[in-house]
């Protein structure tokens, strides 16, 4: 969602902004570039959105971003034909049309944007800019059929070709120096390159070539992983751009075009085999397609085409039945073709290009859902404080620089040295090189990473999602036998597991034929359910060139016939002659077929038991039926429902002419299928590990509630020791108002040893809670709609305690998703693709178990299909964001260092010398950056999360505390070597210095010439400069080793062999260095010798400095148990919505219900309002705000 503000540029004011870019050398257009809205506010003047050349988008989410967008002017007058100007005739055939209110006449001419690849264009007559390049939903079925039928004329399709622009999915391969240039301009490369340009000047050519080098190599990197995503992408989709259409143009017939070339409304033609260029919807013929793009699973479907309705209701609406049945989507194969009648299977454009649905899933790839992690944006504010620390040192500078009359060209280039001083320049490839050492290891554990940056996040994971089938349990299904009905009482079951073939009967008949399975190339195909029970059957399926005239069949695509090892059956085939295929959203699909001798035909309907028994006559289902279902259910088993109903009819094409809601009416009940979905060897020990960690697991599934019960209470998602509370809602009715019921579902140990479940009709109302949080909500996709639309301000208290959701639609898994994120949890999801691409896209880190393309979106997929993947996943997004913030820690504490050690040489206008800089910042800062991140993840999963925040309190005392001890360490070593009798200020008395360097204690004669050094105001050569170095170097070494710690996130630091050797190292070459009495190192690193004493001590106070501040770390600001203490006795509380809800419940006496029914109030917004325990701050701020929002008409729209 974007806000829309309307601007006019403004000659003078973009006159006065170049003239400001000239003097600022550019740099203005630098800010111009990270700051649109800048640009826009400078060069132009608000004004209604209708007489705007320009307009500014704000995103409405957290992150509120801009983006500049030119309004563009189409002419219409460029077309080859002539076009009606009269404004009281429409331009295209469409009355919804968007196209007639947009053009206007007699101009001709229309407004328009382009945003993330999709088109808007300005409705002259709302006043706001509207989506086009698809069919309105407001156009009916009738509409659809009658409007577009017969296709556009050529007219029509060149002004939809001109207005909604070609139907191509395009993705640029962009040009090297474009990414190049993208990278180059971020504004830390932009400090950075002003840093380095500052150094060479100086002549600190070692370090920052070193620093180029590691750049260069770092955006190579970036810009090559950035071009083969662009490149793959667009391999992904360039074959959609070129396909070769047939379609229907109005009074010309057919045409063969190429399919960029498809507006929508065109009329489709499937000759058969088809990858399908647009979303169009069927409206004649049959097909069956390959969704695996879509859904992640490459199981046929079989779409059947839009009812031809009188009435005027919105074509997706014209029935509760799932309208996605009647479209194909782009992307999609269709594998099958069935034409009704003489006819070809013809379908209507209804979107094109970004528009469809494989467009929507590039864009999610290409402008994915930025990230809303603290650990980012309190990076920038920790830069933002170095920055002004480095501004305060530059004034410093500048005051002690004037003071002592120093040139001003020299003060300001030493000024700008210690503006630079604290911001390392090491830090953005310091802070990646976790995240890729993260992303290395995940890849030897086939887990693949198309989003980085999320690695981080998943070390905040505390609430994980599962999809139940294919993720926790196993993909096949095993039949496990079949409860027949008669007499309105349940039969024998009859096992699949005795070898006995099951015996004929409307059940068997029912098995047989009320499936979408397809035969393609010999083989059967089609969802493993109906696969698996079809195979039950032992019958077979024959393609329609066999001939049964001699059956007195009607004519089918499908015939089914007993197989060799069948049952004695009196009927020779079957054939389907009408499909209603199955969806989640309705949870049954329904067959007509006819049985071969019989000159009547027969529906047959599947699907959830709950759902087939609504639509049964009440006498045929079994009264135990309830209780029947729940002893399956409640062993884990997978339950189908079957019934059947004769139709009374002679005519094929009456049976033709049936609509879904006249078959699925009045049926017998025949019977229940059971089939075994057994969990998955990984299930149980991973949702351990996960419940040990701390970390919530929350099931969210398409079964039946029952069975995700127990196969939670199986896998162990819910203790056995727990309770269950299944949470009903209803929607309101004529005279009754929504309601929601909280039953209690209990064990029941039985003398067969099987658990039963039975619902409590005790007659309390609270459960008992001395057992503690040991409860946990159940509910339907059903109910959770109810509770989202009525009552809303009951969600959150159900959702810190909701562990399972079932029957669940692929909306309500990303909206479910969704409700965690705003209690503040951080959201893992995990599924195997099918259903699950949005949940996948919306959580925090998605983990797909599929390889489709479906899944491409997804920021994780894992080519190992268990459940494994996600403790691996966590253990290294926990690494990673140690290492992130171990290294950030340790970078901010090096420029204080380097910052207080300069300022205090700066203070007799004296630095540190180019080696004795070098070997800090190479030998020690850059190789112990590039390795200290590399430590592995430690093996067992912690029972808490590491800080998700740089500006914690732990952190910020680390970095205060260790920055004062630095500071008394240093100022104390700079004072207190003044007082030393052998001190003299060298560049002052250089004679005095020389003529008294035979006291101390040292072979090494010091000529006049001493290196690089000129004993003058800018010298280098001093006894603070030797002293203070040793100090800040072992105190860079001794911080990079305190801030690298190990367990319980990470491994000891004494497993990550090249960082311990590095830091072993450079303490050897560094005390070496001080002990030494070489006269070759003291000339190159311009030191003087000082006597041992002097050394010893310097050794001592680093050491000191380094037992202290290892203390004060790992004893107090790492001790968790102090940390939880002084929350506890100062009151302090987590700010997470989800802390405070699981608060006041813990107080609240009423929560939670059991066996009662709530009532929604009557407010007309329909929210729950209950005086009893719910007060009026618990409701959402933006259901009180609901009724008082406005916007501005002309210059507010919403996209």
């Amino acid at each position: 969602m974007c806000e829309v503000f309307g601007y006019q540029s403004q000659t003078l004011r973009s006159a006065l902004s170049f003239i400001a870019s000239v003097l600022t050398c550019g740099v203005l257009l630098l800010v111009f570039y990270w700051r649109p809205q800048w640009r826009v506010w400078a060069t132009c003047i608000s004004c209604p959105l209708q007489e705007a050349d320009t307009v500014l988008l704000r995103t409405t989410d957290e992150f509120q971003r801009y983006m500049r967008k030119k309004v563009i002017c189409l002419c219409l007058s460029t077309l080859k034909f002539p076009i009606n100007k009269n404004p009281g005739e429409p331009l295209v055939a469409d009355c919804h049309s968007v196209i007639n209110k947009a053009v206007l006449k007699p101009e001709l001419k229309l407004r328009c944007i382009q945003v993330q690849k999709i088109r808007y264009v300005w409705d002259n007559l709302e006043k706001q800019f509207k989506k086009v390049g698809l069919l309105e939903d407001s156009n009916s079925c009738y509409d659809i059929h009658h409007t577009f039928g017969l296709g556009l004329t050529s007219e029509e399709q060149e002004i939809r070709r001109l207005v909604c622009g070609p139907n191509a999915i395009e993705v640029e391969i962009q040009p090297i120096w474009k990414l190049l240039v993208k990278q180059v301009l971020n504004p830390f490369y932009v400090f950075q390159s002003f840093t380095l340009t500052l150094w060479l000047s100086q002549g600190y050519i070692e370090y920052s070539v070193a620093i180029i080098i590691l750049s260069v190599i770092s955006i190579v990197l970036s810009v090559y992983d950035l071009r083969q995503q662009s490149v793959k992408l667009h391999n992904l989709v360039e074959d959609h751009n070129k396909v070769q259409v047939t379609i229907n143009i109005k009074d010309k017939g057919l045409q063969e075009l190429e399919s960029h070339l498809l507006v929508p409304g065109d009329v489709l033609i499937l000759p058969g085999k088809l990858s399908l260029p647009c979303d169009a919807v069927l409206i004649d013929g049959n097909c069956v397609v390959n969704e695996g793009m879509l859904t992640g699973e490459s199981i046929p479907v079989t779409k059947t085409p839009l009812p031809q309705l009188e009435n005027t209701m919105p074509w997706k609406c014209h029935s509760l039945e799932d309208y996605r049945r009647h479209v194909l989507f782009c992307g999609t194969e269709v594998i099958q073709v069935k034409p009704s009648g003489t006819g070809p299977v013809r379908a209507v454009v209804l979107q094109t290009g970004y528009n469809t649905a494989k467009g929507d899933l590039v864009r999610s790839i290409l402008y994915p859902r930025p990230l809303n992690f603290k650990l980012y944006s309190d990076a920038f504010k920790f830069i933002v404080f170095l920055a002004f620390l480095g501004v305060g040192g530059f004034f410093y500078a500048l005051g002690i620089y004037m003071h002592h009359g120093v040139p001003s060209r020299d003060t300001v280039t030493m000024a700008l040295l210690l503006l630079t001083v604290t911001v390392p320049p090491v830090l953005p490839a310091a802070l990646t090189t976790g995240i890729v050492y993260a992303q290395k290891r995940l890849k030897k554990k086939k887990i693949f990473c198309i989003s980085p940056q999320r690695i981080n996040m998943c070390g905040q994971l505390n609430l994980v999602c599962f999809d139940k089938t294919g993720t926790l349990t196993e993909d096949g299904l095993d039949l496990w036998g079949t409860v027949p009905t008669a007499g309105n009482c349940f039969q024998v079951v009859h096992s699949f597991t005795s070898g006995k073939a099951l015996p004929w009967g409307p059940l068997c008949a029912a098995m047989a034929s009320c499936h979408s399975l397809i035969l393609l190339n010999g083989t059967i195909q089609g969802d493993p359910l109906d696969l698996k029970m079809f195979e039950g059957t032992a019958w077979k399926m024959e393609d329609c060139s066999v001939d049964y005239c001699t059956f007195g069949m009607s004519d089918s695509r499908v015939i089914i016939k007993p197989g060799p090892r069948a049952s004695q059956s009196p009927v020779e085939a079957i054939a389907i002659l009408l499909q209603f295929p199955f969806s989640s959203s309705l949870q049954r699909m329904s067959v007509v077929a006819q049985l071969a001798g019989e000159d009547y035909f027969h529906a047959y309907m599947k699907g959830a038991p709950e759902m087939v028994a609504r639509f049964c006559r009440s006498e045929t289902v079994p009264k135990n039926f309830s209780q029947e279902l729940r002893n399956y259910t409640m062993q884990g088993f997978r339950v189908i429902a079957l019934a059947h109903k004769t139709l009374k009819m002679g005519m094929l094409s009456e049976v033709l002419s049936l609509s879904r809601d006249e078959v699925e009416s009045e049926l017998t009940f025949l019977g229940l299928l059971i089939m075994e979905n057994r969990l998955k060897k990984e299930t149980k020990p991973v949702l351990k590990e996960l419940r040990e960690a701390c970390i919530r697991t929350v099931m969210i599934t398409g079964d039946n509630l029952q069975t995700a019960i127990t196969v939670a209470k199986n896998s162990g998602m819910i203790p056995r020791e727990s309770q269950v509370i299944l949470v009903e809602a209803n929607e309101p009715e004529e005279f009754a108002p929504a309601s929601v019921t909280w039953q209690l579902v209990e064990n029941q140990e039985k003398g067969t040893g099987k658990n039963e479940t039975y619902i409590n009709t005790g007659n309390h109302s609270v459960l008992d809670k001395e057992g503690g949080n040991c409860y946990h909500f159940a509910m339907s996709g059903k109910s959770y709609q109810v509770i989202f639309q009525h009552f809303y301000s009951l969600l959150p208290k159900i959702l810190v305690n909701g562990t399972i959701f079932a029957r669940m639609s692929p909306g309500q898994k990303s909206s479910l998703i969704e409700e965690f994120q705003k209690l503040n949890y951080y959201v893992g999801m995990c599924g195997d693709g099918a259903n699950d691409c949005g949940a996948l896209k919306m959580a925090h880190a998605g983990i797909s178990l599929s390889e489709q393309e479906a899944s491409v979106a997804s920021p994780f997929t894992s080519k190992t299909a268990n459940i494994e993947c996600v403790p691996h996943l966590i253990k290294e997004g926990r690494a990673a964001l140690v290492s992130s913030f171990g290294v950030f820690k340790y970078l901010t504490m090096y420029g204080i260092i380097q910052f207080i050690g300069t300022s205090l040489l700066y203070w007799q206008l004296q630095l540190f010398g180019n080696y004795q800089y070098l070997m800090q910042d190479v030998a020690i800062t850059l190789m112990v950056c590039l390795t200290m991140s590399s430590t592995h993840a430690y093996p067992t999963l912690a029972p808490y999360r590491p800080a998700g925040q740089l500006l914690s309190p732990p952190l910020l005392l680390s970095v205060f505390l260790n920055s004062c001890f630095t500071c008394i360490v240093q100022i104390s070593a700079f004072l207190f070597v003044k007082q030393q009798p052998w001190y003299c200020e060298v560049y002052r008395y250089s004679e005095c210095f020389l003529a008294n360097q035979g006291n101390f204690s040292t072979n090494v004669s010091l000529e006049r010439n001493t290196g690089n050094a000129t004993l003058t105001p800018g010298s280098i050569l001093s006894f603070e400069s030797t002293t203070l170095w040793p100090i800040t170097t072992i105190n860079c070494i001794t911080v990079a080793f305190i801030f690298s710690k190990g367990k319980p996130f990470r491994k000891p630091i004494y497993t990550n062999y090249i960082f311990s050797f590095l830091l072993i190292s450079a303490l050897g070459l560094t005390i070496f260095i001080l002990f030494s009495d070489f006269q070759d190192i003291y000339r190159g690193m311009e030191f003087i010798p000082t006597i041992t004493s002097w050394r010893v001590l310097i050794l001592i106070a680093a050491l000191i400095q380094f037992c202290v501040a290892f203390f004060v770390e790992d004893a107090i600001l790492q001790n968790r148990e102090l940390w939880l203490l002084i929350k506890k006795e100062f009151g302090f509380y987590s700010k997470s919505q989800y802390r405070n809800w699981q608060k006041k419940l813990a107080e609240d006496s009423t929560w939670p219900p059991t066996n009662r029914t709530d009532y929604s109030g009557n407010d007309k917004n329909g929210y729950y309002i209950n005086l009893g325990y719910e007060s009026p701050e618990q409701i959402p701020k933006e259901k009180h705000e609901l009724r008082g929002q406005s916007t501005e008409q002309h210059f507010l729209t919403r996209l």
